[in-house]
């Protein structure tokens, strides 16, 4: 019988209780991601058709948006002074309009998320864009991804800052934007979704999953209706099945790995030195420009966005030789350029170096389709240097428009990611927010309070007080050295708790004038008791010791209200460090072989 009562005492205190927390007002928020989205679209289209002014008024000298190339410049190698002029223009930018303007967008996006309450200011939506169009467009060797997704971001942003929305929906807004501007870019829906739950969201609930989804769908159904092209690197290419192949997309994914690695050292070892300079910062750009036009002129096709580089690498048109000098001067001039603080992004350029990387590495690799080791690397260079697999498998995947390659693409993205997770601390991305003083955990794991009951860790054996006892007995009792806890439930006669007693609180009836023959009884009668129940998850006893302000609470039977049991917050940590205990300790299945790891304590 008793068990068959606490089946029901169980199910009508999980009655209420969901797999999710999101309710219908998610549906509001994703209609203003529509509108977000919208935005988003139509500001990504103008970044790219500034790039295009910028670099044709910079290197040909005409007003025009046509799609023209860098190398076919008649500047000559006068050509060269080109993005130092477009870096100076970036850091006045930056010192008399705003900062953030300055780097690749998506660190100072996760920055506004999780420290700024996701507030970006119109101005950086309006020189964010402008700035990197004129990185771009003048030589610099970014993408535009970044830009745009720090641009849509603010977007959305301020749209949420004009509306009553809470800070959530205020992130979940932003991020919103940032995928509406990434699919703008790229055509690439999937990815960008996987960009805000990888990177950007830095959690997985409905709540904001939905209203970022919609904003990715929408901006693919209108990019569409626009006729903007897509897939924007068609490739039909891939390799058999085989176990040779395998460690094939094994060994690129190494190899991406170490590529990553050595690329985010070099962005903040550059960053390091130009911190060391004598000059104040608006002039670093000019010095990271130098270097970038220097290197145009040993290699023009490592100047702007490069998207034909990625075109002919996956048309298997790129030699080893040349994409040995594309990746060494493109790295080069990335770096620099990118640690001397100018505005432009990392997406493209990470997927041309992997790319080269793998056209280098395609002559020593199992035979395969022209241009797929080249894919492998580009998507497992992205994917390992900004930790984010799932969203280089799916980017690769829709880039192309080639649903074959799925699992060598996860395979190298994976192995890739392993290796970095491995040997670095942190990412690209979060190694700027790190430095400025904010550490960042990128893992995501259900809530040992989510999972646990206040039976499972209260203290049974109860003490407690009659609330006979008097006012004076209580000051004695508490102060007694006998006495082990700063604090005590008063039940009466029936076993029911009546309230709880501590030393501040006497010293509170003592100073009030109560006298000191008063019961507890008396003192506590017709107060409000906050109680916890065994059946009840720690997650909302959390919420009552914050909201009672108080450190333990009495534990009473739902059936009768009868005292059975006491806990406090101690208890609450005691479930973490046995959930850390229970991560760290190694066993067989049968109990034989238990290990400990070095430093473990008793569980």
């Amino acid at each position: 019988m008793k068990s068959s009562h606490a089946d029901k005492s169980n199910r009508a205190d999980t009655g209420h209780l969901r797999d999710f927390t999101t309710d219908a007002r998610v549906l509001f928020i994703a209609a203003i991601a529509v509108v977000v989205a919208t935005a988003g679209l139509f500001a990504g289209i103008a970044l790219l058709k500034l790039i295009r002014l910028a670099t044709n008024i910079a290197y040909f000298g005409q007003f025009s948006f046509a799609e023209l190339r860098l190398q076919d410049t008649p500047l000559g190698h006068a050509a060269f002074i080109i993005p130092v002029i477009g870096a100076l223009i970036i850091g006045l930018m930056a010192r008399f309009g705003s900062e953030k303007i300055r780097g690749h967008g998506i660190p100072e996006a996760i920055e506004a998320i999780l420290l700024g309450r996701s507030r970006l200011d119109a101005k950086v939506a309006v020189l964010k864009p402008l700035s990197s169009a004129v990185s771009i467009g003048t030589g610099g060797p970014f993408g535009a991804e970044g830009p745009i997704i720090m641009t849509g971001g603010a977007i959305g942003s301020l749209i949420a800052q004009a509306l009553p929305v809470s800070d959530h929906e205020r992130k979940t807004l932003l991020v919103a934007g940032a995928a509406a501007g990434m699919t703008t870019v790229f055509g690439t829906p999937i990815a960008a979704i996987m960009l805000a739950v990888e990177l950007l969201l830095f959690e997985w609930t409905p709540r904001s999953f939905i209203p970022v989804a919609v904003a990715a769908i929408i901006a693919e159904v209108e990019r569409t209706l626009l006729h903007l092209p897509g897939p924007i690197f068609p490739f039909q290419g891939g390799m058999a099945v085989s176990v040779a192949g395998l460690g094939g997309w094994v060994l690129i994914g190494i190899a991406a790995g170490l590529l990553s690695g050595l690329l985010t050292q070099m962005v903040y070892a550059c960053e390091d030195a130009f911190q060391k300079l004598p000059i104040h910062w608006m002039w670093w750009p000019m010095i990271g420009g130098l270097v970038v036009g220097l290197g145009g002129l040993i290699e023009p096709r490592a100047l702007g966005v490069g998207y034909d580089n990625i075109a002919d690498m996956l048309d298997g048109r790129t030699l080893a030789a040349a994409a040995l000098l594309l990746l060494v001067v493109k790295a080069t001039i990335w770096s620099v350029a990118l640690g001397s603080g100018t505005s432009g992004g990392v997406l493209a350029p990470l997927l041309i170096m992997g790319g080269a990387m793998g056209a280098v590495l395609a002559g020593v690799l199992p035979a395969a389709d022209p241009g797929f080791w080249a894919l492998l690397a580009m998507a497992a260079t992205m994917g390992g240097t900004m930790r984010a697999p799932l969203t280089a498998t799916f980017f690769a995947t829709e880039l192309t428009g080639n649903t074959h390659v799925l699992v060598p693409l996860i395979a190298a993205c994976v192995t890739a990611h392993a290796v970095t997770v491995l040997l670095m601390k942190r990412s690209i991305l979060t190694e700027k927010v790190a430095r400025r003083g904010h550490h960042l955990v990128r893992e995501y794991r259900v809530d040992p309070f989510a999972l646990t009951r206040v039976r499972e860790v209260m203290t049974t054996a109860v003490e407690s007080v009659p609330a006979t006892m008097t006012l004076h007995g209580a000051a004695a009792f508490l102060t007694s050295p006998e006495t082990r806890h700063p604090s005590f439930p008063v039940v009466n006669a029936e076993g029911h708790v009546l309230g709880v007693i501590d030393p501040p609180a006497i010293l509170r009836w003592r100073r009030a004038g109560v006298h000191r023959t008063a019961t507890l009884g008396e003192l506590l009668s017709g107060g409000k008791v906050t109680l916890a129940y065994p059946d009840e998850y720690l997650e909302g006893l959390s919420d009552k010791l914050l909201q009672a302000n108080v450190s333990h609470l009495p534990v009473v039977a739902r059936e009768d209200a009868r005292l059975v049991g006491y806990v406090g917050w101690k208890d609450l940590m005691r479930v973490r460090s046995k959930k850390q205990a229970e991560e760290r300790e190694r066993s067989t299945m049968l109990g034989f072989g238990a290990r400990r790891t070095k430093g473990q304590g008793a569980a």
